[in-house]
């Protein structure tokens, strides 16, 4: 490589502008190599997942350099090792919830975050429309609400869950926990309901009025399939046996789109029947309209997708992602890595 285009690649490195995917699609640095997407980060411990750079070279040999949708930026939130995260419609309030750690708001599309709620192994998050209204859930311990973008916490009935999920208004809630069952509220989380089987439930989504609900468990023994329903209570199971880990709504809960066994599954007629994408990934997000669509695997990179699953685009660097969250439009991304940093994009996906 020339001086010139070293330098010309240590300039866009520094501005975190990347027009090209390296390590996504093909041409990663092998182990301990650099991240392109970072600016920085802390040494991990012994058995932990480093922060950026350490991550991102796990890319290893591929078949050049892919050409990337999106423009990926690290925000102004500290190295934590998020768990999830999620958005206001318009893509401008964001919260996020790190592992031992707190819960963390932003009011400005993640330009800037404040520490909020009590040290606790944070696992999930959700947000209503104007996101004002907050659902988190710690590992093992009650849920907690917010009513005033995450200001102040007030514990709630049901169970420390695996995944949380809101209606627009955010007045109804849905909550999954591992080995257990699914909890629905309908009442911004004062009172709770107990339904569905005793699964190893992974991830639940709603549409934006929350009488729509579909929900995926883990695969093992009687679980290991994807519930829906159209009045909040389970019905039946539908799609084939998979290990699930995520799923996410459009609005009217017509077209869903659901990570297992570590591929990416759609649906447009409310989970009646299933399509398996040609795209990797643990953790997904949807548009309001269901047709752009964003995955992030937690061993490689981020996908997107502009129709609704057909095909996909890599985007990002390699890290333990996490979660991804999106705008009701899918302009706004936002994306958290564990013991990594949480990334924004406002480039509209293709």
């Amino acid at each position: 490589m020339s001086n010139h285009i070293c330098s010309l690649f240590t300039k866009l490195t520094v501005l975190s502008i990347f027009v090209a995917t390296v390590g996504c699609g093909g041409g990663g640095s092998g182990p301990g190599g650099t991240n392109p997407m970072d600016t920085g980060g802390s040494t991990p411990t012994a058995g932990e997942t480093g922060n950026g750079g350490a991550a991102g070279g796990a890319g290893g040999a591929g078949s050049g350099v892919g050409k990337s949708a999106l423009v990926w930026k690290p925000s102004g939130a500290p190295s934590k090792y998020w768990r999830s995260v999620a958005s206001s419609a318009d893509g401008t309030k964001l919260v996020a919830a790190a592992e031992g750690d707190y819960i963390y708001t932003s009011a400005d599309a993640g330009a800037t975050w404040t520490q909020t709620g009590t040290q606790q192994a944070w696992w999930a998050v959700a947000s209503s429309a104007d996101g004002t209204k907050l659902v988190a859930a710690p590992h093992g311990v009650h849920i907690y609400t917010s009513a005033d973008s995450g200001a102040t916490w007030t514990p709630a009935g049901a169970p420390g869950s695996q995944a949380v999920a809101s209606s627009a208004d955010g007045t109804k809630l849905a909550a999954v926990v591992p080995g257990g069952y699914i909890y629905t509220s309908g009442d911004s989380g004062a009172t709770w309901t107990q339904t569905g089987s005793y699964q190893a439930w992974m991830s639940v989504a709603l549409s934006s009025d929350g009488t729509k609900l579909v929900a995926v468990a883990a695969n093992g023994g009687e679980s290991g399939y994807i519930y829906t329903s159209s009045d909040s209570v389970l019905t039946g199971a539908v799609a084939t046996q998979h290990d699930w880990s995520s799923v996410a709504s459009s609005s009217d809960g017509t077209k869903l789109v659901a990570a297992g066994d570590g591929w990416i599954y759609s649906s447009g007629d409310s989970g009646a029947t299933w399509t398996t994408t040609a795209s990797p990934g643990t953790s997904v997000a949807s548009s309001s309209d269901g047709t752009k669509l964003v995955a992030a695997d937690q061993h490689g990179c981020i996908y997107v997708s502009g129709d609704s699953g057909a095909t996909w685009t890599p985007t990002g660097s390699q890290q333990r992602w996490m979660s991804v969250a999106s705008s009701f439009d899918g302009t706004k991304l936002v994306a958290v890595a564990y013991g990594g940093y949480i990334y924004t994009s406002t480039v509209l996906v293709p």
